[in-house]
């Protein structure tokens, strides 16, 4: 707590936003008096909130978390302490990890991706990521069964046509960006690249590579950060997957590779090729990717994009510079070895997604995988051959033991608790496409 303490009293912070990131990847925690933080050095918070729904309920099986429903131990982690940058008196952020009786809360979301970073640090490997991840500015959007719609730019007018890498198309909403860039200035937030996707007012924003833990608090804060400077305009900035039915998918395509103690790129070699390990990573990625889709695409609607979705992978196919695979290898020098995981949607919880695509690669390598020979032509010619729903989805994840072993058997059940429970809810409701053909025409 020292080196927090320095740091709000050099700020003069006055409030703190004490958070954790729940399963949908959402902040929750309190906001307290930075005298009550730096006086109390923990929080306390039930393990249950784990497994509320995004609708806010729970699942029927509840078993696999505390009757009792005791508090976790939530501590600081110094790294993560930034400005709230939109709040009007000097207020801090802190991301905390969760423990009980002295251990990390096991189906605490930033718990499972250092569980399976683990599994890399006992063999002396470091992954190294760098998430791209796209979505869409939408008008304001008060009634839910409204079509979303893309929002009037600075010439008065919106988007009617595809406008992919457009600058100008980018620059119609400057003020929104240039406050973008300045909350992320202040929270340290490594974004690099933005561009216009090749949706309507959709975009992409890239991330400086790095260590996997502190870029999934990258992507968990710029998330709550482009919210923010989009509702400071009047419009929605949107991480749905699939958000309008005539628009492409948002994504987050995940760049990884590995490095030794010495900071050597594993997947490379001297002379130009992919390395035995890098194949099996691979082939890790194929093998296990169908059994984790429901944590790469976590919502109902994630299957919309990958089911029906433009530009969305269709199998588990990879390829050198080929973006119609799932699993795409960007032209690099062997220092700069990597794959491109395709599969996650904007929506994905960002520790879930990295715990998942590093598990399925940790696996290759430890079973000594055999990679599908390389797609050279376009993949979308070959069949589909991933989960189309999210009940398949969970259905494969609950009955895959290797990666159950890799995440942890409680996390999973709760996990695939809390999604059924949605997939349930969402298939209560009766859609107005199901009154509109089939009310009088049944």
């Amino acid at each position: 707590m020292d080196r927090i303490k320095s740091w709000m009293d050099a700020n003069r912070i006055t409030e703190v936003e004490c958070l954790i990131p729940d399963f949908t990847g959402n902040a929750r925690g309190k906001i307290i008096p930075a005298s009550k933080f730096l006086r109390e050095g923990g929080l306390r918070l039930p393990e249950i909130i784990f497994i509320q729904t995004v609708t806010g309920d729970y699942p029927d099986d509840d078993s696999m978390v505390d009757p009792l429903e005791r508090d976790m131990l939530l501590v600081p982690d110094p790294d993560t302490i930034r400005f709230v940058p939109w709040a009007v008196e000097p207020t801090a952020q802190v991301i905390h990890d969760c423990f009980d009786h002295g251990e990390l809360v096991d189906i605490a979301p930033r718990s499972v991706l250092r569980r399976v970073l683990s599994f890399y640090e006992k063999k002396e490997w470091k992954p190294v990521v760098a998430p791209e991840l796209e979505f869409y500015l939408v008008k304001r959007n008060e009634d839910a069964d409204y079509p979303l719609e893309p929002p009037i730019g600075r010439n008065g007018r919106p988007e009617t046509a595809r406008q992919s890498f457009s600058i100008d198309a980018v620059n119609e909403f400057d003020p929104i960006f240039e406050d973008m860039y300045d909350y992320c200035e202040a929270q340290e937030l490594e974004v690099d690249t933005l561009v216009h996707e090749s949706g309507a007012a959709q975009m992409e924003i890239n991330f400086l590579h790095g260590d996997a833990i502190n870029l999934a608090d990258q992507v968990f804060l710029f998330k709550r950060t482009m919210r923010e400077a989009a509702h400071r305009h009047g419009i929605y900035a949107t991480f749905m997957a699939k958000p309008m039915s005539n628009e492409p998918g948002s994504a987050m395509h995940i760049h990884q590779s590995l490095e030794d103690m010495h900071g050597n790129n594993l997947f490379g070699t001297p002379d130009g090729g992919n390395s035995e390990m890098f194949m099996h990573f691979i082939a890790g990625l194929q093998k296990y990717t169908p059994a984790v889709t429901a944590l790469l695409a976590p919502n109902v609607n994630s299957y919309r994009r990958l089911t029906f979705g433009e530009s969305a992978p269709r199998n588990v196919q990879w390829g050198n510079e080929n973006r119609t695979c799932g699993l795409r290898i960007p032209f690099s020098h062997p220092s700069a070895r990597r794959v491109e995981n395709r599969f996650p949607g904007a929506d994905a919880n960002p520790y879930l997604a990295l715990a998942a695509t590093l598990a399925c690669g940790y696996l290759g390598i430890q079973e000594k995988l055999e990679p599908l020979p390389e797609m050279k032509s376009s993949a979308y010619e070959l069949p589909y051959s991933l989960p189309r729903t999210l009940e398949e989805a969970l259905s494969l994840l609950e009955k895959c033991e290797p990666i159950q072993e890799i995440l942890g058997e409680r996390f999973v059940r709760a996990f695939v608790a809390v999604k059924n429970k949605e997939y349930e809810t969402y298939f209560g409701v009766i859609s107005s496409w199901e009154r509109e053909f089939l009310l009088l025409n049944v």
